[in-house]
């Protein structure tokens, strides 16, 4: 379709035009400290000290418990060398035990001083890629040759945003500019890599693109009407961490942008694919049968996607859910918070962007396959 021509154009240019040539936004970034990888050699469960302070005794009865780890750097400016830390008990401090390998934060002090060091997290490395593994082998096994596509897709997918989006934000730029670029891009690549270049994955590139159009519109609007900012804990503390300001509603925008082009590409490529076959079936139907038959089955798609829209924003706001519930105001109080607005203004914006995308798509492919020639289906 040569409609699609300007627009592969402008994402492009838009994307050229947005990158921060020359920039390195991220140096300003993370200041906590150096990540060091180490491994727990063992720990010892006791009352809290002050440093140089002996136990005499036994502690009292209050006293705070602490966990006291002996660990061993394995890189880092002090690698081979043992460490021990201590920190307190408290239940939202992980459990560490002898023989888990952890990530350390290191300050740039004295490496010989305990204090220049503290314990961040677990070492997840090893499952992750054993996990991404399997879902890889599970995608070839199934889809063969489209399987190897679509996984070239989503590694492109990432470096856009990695490689664009992520730095393109950082250095100043509208977030919500970066996001439908990015997002232009990531359509483009992956839609056309994965299906091929047709009229039939042409339609379902425009489908997604009015969609995200009415769902971007659509979260400016609300988001603006329902005084959102944006600035949620994580957002105010990248903006503190960076050496300048972030637009935060962009920012929010730019997350509904994103967050809904997975499930568009779903429902827009199954509404076409569904059109396409009806039409090979039943040469004989024309573009209003093809259209009500594809629409029938989309009522059937649209239910269950815009369900795994919600569950997918419900299940990733769960502890803000849950600490707000505990708050003990009303449910409209509840719901009226920044942290909960911002979660469905995403959700019911994305939704009726899928809503949409269902009769759009279903009316485009019918129109276009409905004037395929039969040999070339």
């Amino acid at each position: 379709m040569w409609l699609l021509i300007p627009l592969a154009v402008a994402t492009v240019a838009g994307m050229v035009f947005l990158y921060p040539w020359g920039k390195d936004p991220a140096k300003s970034v993370f200041p906590q400290g150096t990540p060091v990888n180490a491994t727990v050699t063992g720990t010892i469960t006791g009352p809290c000290l002050a440093e140089g302070q002996v136990q005499v005794g036994e502690p009292p009865p209050d006293a705070k418990p602490c966990l006291t780890s002996e660990l061993t750097m394995t890189d880092g400016p002090a690698s081979g060398k043992p460490l021990k830390l201590t920190l307190p008990i408290e239940p939202s401090t992980p459990r560490f035990a002898a023989g888990d390998e952890v990530v350390l934060s290191y300050n740039g002090g004295d490496v010989a001083n305990p204090a220049s060091f503290q314990i961040v997290d677990f070492q997840r490395g090893t499952p992750l890629l054993l996990l991404a593994g399997l879902f890889a082998l599970a995608v070839i096994v199934l889809g063969r040759w489209q399987g190897v596509a679509a996984l070239i897709a989503l590694g492109l997918s990432f470096l856009v945003l990695a490689l664009f989006v992520l730095p393109s934000i950082l250095a100043g730029e509208s977030p919500l500019l970066v996001a439908i670029a990015g997002a232009g891009a990531i359509m483009f690549v992956a839609l056309y890599l994965t299906h091929g270049l047709s009229a039939r994955t042409s339609v379902a590139v425009l489908g997604t693109l009015v969609s995200l159009v009415l769902i971007g519109v659509l979260s400016a609007i609300f988001s603006a009407a329902a005084s959102l900012t944006g600035l949620d804990d994580s957002t105010s503390q990248l903006i503190g961490s960076l050496g300048h300001g972030i637009d935060a509603r962009g920012l929010l925008l730019a997350g509904v942008v994103i967050g809904a082009l997975g499930v568009l590409d779903d429902v827009t490529v199954t509404q076409t694919s569904a059109v396409w076959e009806l039409r090979r079936a039943n040469p004989a139907l024309g573009w209003r049968e093809l259209y009500g038959a594809g629409l029938r089955i989309g009522r059937d798609h649209v239910g269950s996607a815009v369900n795994t829209l919600v569950m997918a924003y419900a299940g990733a706001a769960l502890p803000v859910l849950l600490y707000t519930s505990l708050s003990g105001v009303g449910l409209g109080s509840i719901l009226g918070a920044e942290n909960i607005a911002q979660e469905i203004v995403r959700t019911l914006a994305g939704s009726v962007g899928i809503v949409a995308a269902v009769p759009v798509t279903t009316v485009l492919a019918a129109l276009i396959a409905s004037r395929e020639p039969q040999e070339s289906l």
